[in-house]
């Protein structure tokens, strides 16, 4: 390893910031601002990423690695005990001193922290556990902490750290047994589902206890998130979404992210993309995602083992009705909320506005247009009060042509040259 000596903070921050880059939990801000004294806040590049809370705040997070050594040698990783990359590591203490200079300077309001595996998952797992207990008992931050638990390490550590962070996440890696075999043979499937099924049981104990105690400590009160690659091992979408439907359905997970893979390393063993990282599929997996989560949808209604794979021209709502033409059109002013859903066009916010708006008056497009239902994909499956809003046929080949003639069926970073990660928060996901 090419251990670097004798770095100052900054430096480590340079590298340990640059080593979590891949890490797609966040996205990060890539520009430095500095406050000019004549508007609130500013900006640093190196290690500011965002996330979303739950009421829809954005939150500016530092984004580091504790370490970016590792006793690991998994062929995706640029941080893997055989790359030879600069190394570094920084101390409980100085992660303390950079979230709270960060935070006083109105950088961050919270930390998201990852590691390498330093000598070992307990070692590593303490290290990160004394960070937050620094963090939370001798500073008193109360902002909010992302940190990812390490798969191996001693559950009393993964739940002594859990009382302290407000998420927890543990890298699911790759979607199958085989392609973990493969790519990440120190890693095992029970060693990742482990600490997830403890941290899902660990939130659903402390929820009944806060039922009777209220003043009991809060344990991963944000819930839990996982991560997978996708790419670099041959499992079709159909098989992802299966194992992200499992992982929703079983462990109770707040949000499975999708990696386009990156070849950072060179490996011979790994594929070779000629078009690069595969971002058209990871963000049809994500559109696909958002179908499971608020939707109602299930994986079989979008996919099979004859039909595997998404359509790369149409975003997997609108290629599920185009399959299903016979429930169309749909009346608006009648529809149940769950027929709603399933009209592409239309959000979940946008019809639960629907059904709250129709209870006073019948609904006509302007209305739909005023509560936010895009009117270019959903004309062509809907009704108002029994007319349509053009003369449509309600034939597939005319409704696919008109459809994909949308730009915004390809989210504009894809449409432009060049590689740009998605955004996980990129607006091209509303369905």
């Amino acid at each position: 390893m090419n251990i670097q000596q004798n770095l100052s903070l900054m430096e480590k921050l340079a590298i340990l910031t640059d080593a979590a880059k891949y890490d797609v939990a966040c996205t990060s801000s890539g520009a430095d601002r500095r406050g000019d004294g004549r508007h609130m806040g500013n900006c640093l590049a190196p290690g500011v990423c965002h996330a979303f809370a739950a009421d829809g705040r954005c939150i500016s997070l530092l984004k580091i690695l504790f370490t970016n050594e590792c006793i690991f040698n998994c062929a995706y990783c640029q941080n893997n005990c055989n790359s030879d990359v600069p190394r570094a590591s920084f101390t409980p203490d100085e992660i303390c001193t950079l979230t709270m200079e960060f935070y006083r300077r109105n950088y961050i309001e919270g930390l998201f922290l990852s590691s390498g595996i330093l000598i070992s998952p307990n070692y590593t797992m303490d290290l990160i556990y004394q960070t937050l207990y620094r963090l939370r008992t001798v500073h008193h931050f109360n902002g909010y902490i992302h940190v990812k638990a390490i798969p191996g390490a001693d559950p009393a550590l993964i739940e002594k750290a859990g009382f302290l962070a407000d998420r927890m996440s543990i890298n699911l890696e790759l979607p199958t047994a085989n392609g973990l075999k493969q790519l990440a043979p120190c890693k095992s499937r029970h060693t990742i589902l482990s600490p997830m099924r403890q941290i899902q049981n660990g939130i659903t104990e402390n929820q009944n206890e806060l039922m009777v105690y209220r003043k009991a400590p809060k344990f991963v009160p944000a819930g839990q998130s996982t991560q997978m690659i996708i790419g670099a091992t041959p499992e079709n979408d159909y098989q992802i979404m299966r194992v992200s439907e499992a992982l929703y359905e079983k462990f109770h997970l707040k949000r499975v992210f999708y990696s386009a893979f990156i070849n950072v390393n060179g490996d011979s063993s790994l594929p070779v993309l000629p078009g690069g990282p595969p971002l058209l599929r990871e963000h049809r997996l994500y559109q696909a995602d958002w179908l499971l989560r608020y939707y109602r949808f299930h994986v079989d209604e979008l996919l099979s083992e004859d039909r595997p794979n998404f359509n790369i021209y149409l975003d997997p709502k609108c290629d599920w009705a185009l399959r299903h033409l016979d429930t169309f059109p749909v009346e608006i002013n009648r529809a149940s909320y769950q027929t709603l859903l399933r009209v592409p066009g239309i959000g979940y916010k946008s019809a639960q506005r629907i059904v709250a708006a129709r209870r006073d008056t019948a609904l006509t497009y302007d209305d739909l247009k005023k509560i936010g239902v895009v009117l270019k994909r959903a004309l062509y499956f809907i009704t108002c009060s029994g007319r349509m809003m053009y003369r449509t046929k309600l034939d597939e080949d005319y409704i696919c042509s008109h459809l994909m003639a949308d730009h915004t069926q390809v989210p504009t970073e894809l449409r432009n040259s060049g590689y740009q990660q998605l955004s996980l928060f990129d607006t091209g996901l509303a369905l």
